[in-house]
């Protein structure tokens, strides 16, 4: 390649052609060029070659489609140059990298960026933030290093996310000692509060902030006929967030009760041929005085549910015996049009339960509506984690014990076979450390991928395949949620930009769909980011990705534009699953997961069900057009996990086909409990988290009954 390639002028005509300027700057005036070079010598110097070959392409095209360098000619004819690279992935990945940078890299300028004026849109609530916001997340009295480790607690909890912070206040309030141990760190908020592109729900190919951060996590990709390594900027990599309050930190905190059928769902609908789909081995009455103990322990938002007197609401839900503890957060985003428009179909609908404050409660302040949500802490900490809950609750008992940074890399046994603690690793200023610590109890609440990890990874004489693992159970039945929805653009500006945004739903669908297993749950989206809001646009075929046609486009269309989404309840398979990597180790020299599998075709079936119920919402609502993903795309490759993930630890009543009793007690061990969402024996066609939490305490007041 000859120098000329990638001089400043090509690369800078180039990216200028991506962003041109109008009343506002182009991508090279706000930083583009900038924003290129950090990546090429810090986060991803794997794309300087990606980027050269690309601007060298759109010179190539330029000499031959026009008969002059790039550089040569006129605006309009560069724009036909990029038109005819439309198609090409490599140029279209780079033309929404410079995109990127335009509207989201906020991480250097550390305040607005003129693109968020051009598209009239603040990150803060009207008014602006408290002159005080809270300067920890989580009060670090009980916050132990390794050399303060003891050699013995009571119990040992393993992950600082929802399930384990819910376990670890029951059991400390119990009185016992309780060790938590978090992977990750505990972030102050404002690491986490305003980074558009390390963002864990925008796929930039940048490691987002919620961790694991740095070398050293691999996991692997096993897809049958190839198998690759994957890192954490892949959202194959199946990314949870490893910090104290785990996917909790960030969340977007809907609140969702599982519904009565979603915990029979074999016996409703049978078994699809090459699918695991089983019953619970609990029922939704069991585990309703546990929900009802999550939305008041934690803080959850919603409409009456009790009586249901003058309230649209889901037809699927179970009986409640307690109403919400706060009122739902204001209609945000404008659901008064989702509202006409399901009324036209006949649709119910409800306002979105969230664990997020719509006013002051435990000492937490209420929402105040602004624009970074989903994906970002919360500067005022009105959105309930258990990194300002339960792990702060379990640490003021004066019976916790937080330890962070450390990971536990084997579960501990005996010559008989029985746990008796946890091997724990860390890395202390480059110098990497080990200890072993006892427990009476040890409970796992590491996410679906690592808890499996920690169980396979802990074997001994008596379970040579890994602990809770001689009828191979462990790690199976690996799941998620698959996603439906689409985009709406309306003729007129009718769309808040204030947060949430997420405030109406229908759950007609969640069941009783012909032909479908099971069905899901849709709502409006969270109030997008103007990068988020490019990609959606982009996504759906709205505008290209480049050029003067793009820029006026998100003028035109970010406060035109919704989407509604959600997830739909997927079928289970024995072979979407976690092992261990045979070759591949992490930076302490353990072996790596590997995931295998894919999602069954009947999840397609439900997901394009639910995309076309989407777009017939926002039709009725008054779009002019709607953009909805193609019917019969092709299935995502790999198995589903994510922040959603669940299943590899399934309860149930035989241990040939569960690892956990329906207490959550691994079978064969009278003293080793999961707690997370690895115990689901299915996902339901909503967002989790309120399960993990319920289900949580349940196994905890069970070991405390115990």
């Amino acid at each position: 390649m000859s120098s000329s390639v990638s001089t400043p002028d090509l690369l800078t005509t180039v990216v200028d052609a991506i962003v041109p300027a109008d009343d506002y700057p182009s991508a090279s005036d706000a930083g583009a060029l900038d924003f290129l070079h950090r990546l090429r010598e810090y986060e991803r110097p794997d794309w300087g070659r990606r980027i050269n070959a690309v601007v060298a392409k759109v010179d190539a095209t330029a000499w031959r489609t026009a008969g002059n360098g790039f550089i040569g000619l006129a605006a309009d004819r560069r724009q036909a140059v990029l038109d005819e690279l439309r198609s090409d992935p490599d140029f279209d990945w780079f033309a929404r990298l410079i995109n990127n940078a335009y509207y989201g890299d906020n991480a250097r300028a550390g305040g607005p960026l003129p693109s968020w004026q051009m598209v009239d849109w603040q990150p803060g609530p009207v008014g602006g933030w408290p002159a005080e916001l809270p300067a920890v997340p989580f009060r670090r009295n009980g916050l132990i290093t390794p050399a303060q480790l003891q050699p013995r607690y009571d119990a040992i909890v393993v992950g600082a996310g929802a399930g384990g912070g819910a376990v670890a206040q029951v059991l400390a309030e119990s009185g016992r000692t309780v060790l938590i141990i978090e992977a990750g760190e505990g972030p102050d908020t404002h690491r986490l509060d305003h980074d558009h592109l390390r963002n864990p729900r925008i796929n930039t190919g940048l490691v987002p902030l919620t961790g694991p951060l740095g070398p050293g996590h691999p996991r692997t990709l096993d897809l049958g006929d190839e198998r690759m390594i994957v890192g954490q900027s892949d959202p194959r990599w199946g990314n949870n967030a490893f910090m104290v309050g785990g996917g909790t930190r960030v969340y977007g905190a809907q609140a969702w009760r599982f519904s009565p059928r979603d915990f029979r769902m074999a016996s409703e609908y049978g078994i699809p041929d090459g699918s695991a789909l089983a019953d619970w081995p609990i029922g939704y009455d069991e585990l309703e005085p546990y929900y009802s103990e999550a939305e008041w322990r934690f803080g959850v938002s919603g409409a009456s549910g009790v009586s249901g007197a003058g309230v649209d609401h889901d037809p699927w839900a179970g009986i409640r015996s307690r109403d919400y503890p706060m009122p739902p957060v204001s209609g945000t985003g404008n659901p008064a049009v989702l509202a006409a428009g399901a009324a036209t179909l006949g649709w119910n609908t409800l306002p979105v339960p969230l664990l997020i404050n719509s006013e002051g409660y435990r000492g937490r302040s209420g929402c105040l509506h602004c624009a970074q949500c989903v994906g970002f802490a919360c500067p005022i900490e009105a959105k309930s984690g258990s990194h300002n809950t339960s792990i702060p609750a379990a640490l003021a008992t004066g019976n916790g014990f937080l330890i962070t940074e450390t990971t536990a890399e084997r579960l501990l046994s005996n010559e008989s076979g029985k746990i008796t603690g946890v091997a724990l690793v860390g890395s202390n200023g480059g110098e990497i450390w080990r200890s072993e610590v006892s427990a009476d109890e040890v409970i796992i609440s590491a996410g679906a991928i690592e808890s499996a990890r920690l169980l396979l990874n802990s074997a001994h004489d008596h379970e040579p395949n890994g602990i809770g693992n001689n009828r191979d159970q462990v790690g199976r039945h690996l799941q998620g949620h698959v996603y439906a929805g689409a985009l709406g653009i309306f003729d007129d500006e009718i769309f808040t930009l204030e947060g949430p945004g997420v405030s109406i739903a229908t759950c007609d669908f969640r069941h009783g769909n012909d032909g479908l297993v099971g069905g899901g749950m849709i709502a409006n989206e969270f109030v997008p980011t103007p990068a988020s809001t490019f990609d959606y646009l982009v996504g759906a075929g709205v505008f290209a990705p480049y050029g003067t046609e793009a820029k006026q486009g998100m003028r035109r269309w970010t406060r035109r534009m919704t989407r509604v989404v959600g997830p739909i309840q997927e079928v289970t398979s024995a072979e979407s699953r976690i092992r261990l990597d045979p070759d591949v180790r992490d930076r302490f020299g353990n072996p790596v997961a590997e995931l295998s599998g894919s999602i069954h075709p009947a999840d397609q079936q439900a997901k394009e069900f639910m995309t076309a119920r989407a777009a017939e919402w926002l039709q009725a609502a008054g779009a002019s057009r709607v953009f909805a993903a193609p019917p019969g795309g092709a299935l995502p490759t790999g198995p589903s996990s994510g922040q959603h993930q669940a299943g590899t630890c399934r309860m149930g009543t035989d241990p040939a086909h569960s690892v956990t009793d329906p207490n959550g007690r691994v079978w064969g061990h009278d003293n080793l409990w999961v707690a997370d969402g690895s115990l689901h024996v299915t996902n339901g066609g909503v967002n989790p988290v309120l399960t993990i939490l319920a289900n949580a305490l349940r196994v905890g007041q069970g070991i405390v009954d115990s």
